[in-house]
Formats: C-alpha cells, structure tokens, sequence
C-alpha cells in the first residue's frame, strides 16, 4: 500500500516532517506532492537519507517523489566530524570591510585543512555566502569540491529573494540543517 502525503502549500520544513512521521511509522512506500523545487530535493534526500529508494515525476498538479525501502538499505550515519553552522556573512561586527576579510581567510584556512569540515549550513546572513559576486563564492565552491556539503537555508534565501541566485550548495531546509549539526561530531557557529 502507498502512503500518499499532500505537502503542497506547507511551509518548509512541513513537508519533510510530514514524510518524516511516515517514515517513522515503517512505512514501506510513500508518495508525497510538492509544489516547489526546494521542497522536492528537499523530500529526495531525506528519503535518501533513511535508505529509501525515491523517484520522481512532474505533473501539473505538483512534483510527486515516490519512494519504496531499499533492499538492505540502511539509514546513512554522519561520518562524525565537524560541522560549521554561519548566520552571518562577516566575522564580528561591521567594521569597515575587515568582516568579509576576516571571513574569506577563515573559510580558506578551512580549504588547507587535511579534514575540511563535513557540513557548513548557511543560515540568515550567511546565505549570502553562496552568491557567485561573494568574496566567499569560490571558497565555499573548492570546500565543496573537497567533499564538504553545503546546506543553505531555503527560508532564508526566499526571505531575502535569493533563491534564484543561489549557484552552489543544497538549498535546505530547518529539519535536514539540525539534523546534520546534531548528527556531527563537533560542531560550531559563528555569526
């Protein structure tokens, strides 16, 4: 049997939380409709994430993700390393330009690391980031080329009418951010 979810209209992250509670129950195959991108990659990697095998398919009505268990799938564990939570573009306050400085010399002191961090998630100010005119862009794009994936706040690029602009990372979600924060070993914020 197929649980059907109809997510359209909800606000992120109510359509994960959603599949979420089926997930949780055992449900071995659920369908859920979205009416937005976001809330489709969204839906995909979390059922992706808890070993479900998910596909897709458009239709005028909305996205529909369908997915089933995987055979011997297993839920995906954090490799437990660090976890970098930014809710700002700059370090410390506005001073000048010294902020965005100060940030585009941490974040390239985190691409000589020999483990870069698992997860940097971008958050309030911090979206802006992940603009490709940011002194930060190509940072961001060479941690991520080194295995570091990127959670950019889907709420917070909407808020700001940045979501079309945004060209590097994932745009996210709350639930799939603390879920990634939590599920590191260490984690920090700056902002």
């Amino acid at each position: 049997m197929i649980i059907e979810i109809d997510a359209r209209k909800l606000a992120c992250p109510k359509p994960v939380l959603l599949v979420k509670e089926a997930v949780d129950r055992g449900e071995e195959t659920i369908r859920a409709c979205v009416d937005n991108e976001v809330a489709a990659g969204n839906v995909t990697r979390f059922f992706e994430s808890r070993g479900y095998l998910p596909t897709r398919e458009d239709k005028e009505e909305g996205i529909y993700v369908t997915a089933s268990k995987g055979a011997g799938a297993e839920e995906k564990k954090s490799s437990g390393s660090r976890a970098i939570l930014f809710t700002s573009d700059k370090i410390g306050a506005e001073s000048g330009g010294l902020g965005d400085v100060l940030m585009k010399a941490y974040l390239g002191t985190l691409t000589n690391a020999a483990e870069p961090p698992s997860v940097i998630a971008l958050m309030n100010d911090g979206v802006k980031m992940a603009l490709p005119e940011a002194s930060t862009f190509d940072t961001l794009a060479e941690l991520e080329k080194r295995g570091t994936k990127i959670l950019i706040c889907g709420t917070c690029t909407k808020h700001f009418g940045l979501t079309e602009r945004i060209s590097i990372g994932l745009i996210s979600n709350m639930f799939e951010i603390a879920e990634a924060l939590a599920g590191a070993e260490r984690q920090l914020v700056l902002g």
